[in-house]
């Protein structure tokens, strides 16, 4: 059986202050911090920007050993495929600091509800397996047009992993598939909370959404499964909104624990 590592989606939130972090905690030491809670965390910031080898050295030099970290590719992967060429050298050679410690869990490929399951969209993305293949792979996909069987078969053949979401029952959304397609397994809480989901002023109002003990329940033997097909399953909090990710991530950690 795989081992479950429980994380969050970023870690540099200032409305986490208060809540996760101690009032008069330092920035710098955000993420030391939060590696004595979670077994890992999922970097968000690479998808915006390219950053340095020396930021993820730094990363790397402020967590446990065992701590992993999961890191979204850049969006000229996802969302502006003319400019990846040029994206992709600079996008790997920021990633060795990872490599070599030996802390990269996985690269997260995530796409826009726009991208819809075509022909060429799955030649597309059997190309961006090619260009990252040294590095282990999920894929997001955000339309439910991809939940199918044939899709999965597909994915095994590549060696890429189907990333499982928790999020609204919401027409035209991915709903909550539980597969494995790699040795590793990836699963997103994204929040419920449907009403803000498309309807929002900020992007933080999607994710304002704090999960009961009973709806972390029902994933429990759906973890139980990833991580028996799997060497590895990450359970990741998104619902960062004044820390509920956090709290949820430690939440789940206990639940699994004791229901072993």
């Amino acid at each position: 059986m795989g081992q479950l590592k429980v994380g969050t989606a970023g870690y540099k939130y200032d409305d986490w202050v208060g809540t996760v972090y101690p009032p008069n905690l330092k920035e710098r030491d955000f993420l030391p911090y939060l590696a004595r809670l979670v077994d890992c965390v999922e970097i968000n910031a690479s998808f915006y920007s390219l950053l340095s080898p020396h930021t993820y050295r730094a990363m790397v030099r402020k967590t446990p050993d065992d701590f992993e970290f999961l890191v979204k590719a850049h969006r000229a992967f996802t969302h502006g495929p003319e400019d990846a060429a040029e994206t992709l050298s600079p996008f790997k050679e920021s990633l060795r600091p990872l490599v070599e410690s030996g802390k990269l869990g996985c690269v997260l490929v995530q796409f826009p509800q726009r991208f819809h399951h075509t022909p060429d969209n799955r030649d597309y993305v059997a190309r961006v397996a090619e260009w990252l293949g040294e590095f282990p792979l999920v894929v997001e996909f955000r339309h439910i047009s991809w939940v199918r069987d044939e899709v999965f078969e597909w994915l095994r053949r590549l060696g890429v992993g189907f990333v499982c979401v928790d999020e609204p029952r919401l027409p035209g959304l991915m709903p909550p598939v539980v597969v494995a397609t790699a040795p590793i397994g990836y699963v997103r809480f994204h929040g419920r909370n449907a009403e803000k989901w498309h309807q929002h002023e900020q992007a933080w109002e999607r994710y304002d959404y704090l999960y009961s003990e009973d709806e972390l329940r029902e994933w429990l033997p759906k973890l139980r499964q990833l991580t028996a097909q799997t060497e590895k399953c990450y359970a990741i909090f998104n619902n960062h909104w004044q820390g509920k990710g956090a709290i949820n991530a430690q939440m789940l950690k206990r639940l699994f624990a004791e229901s072993e």
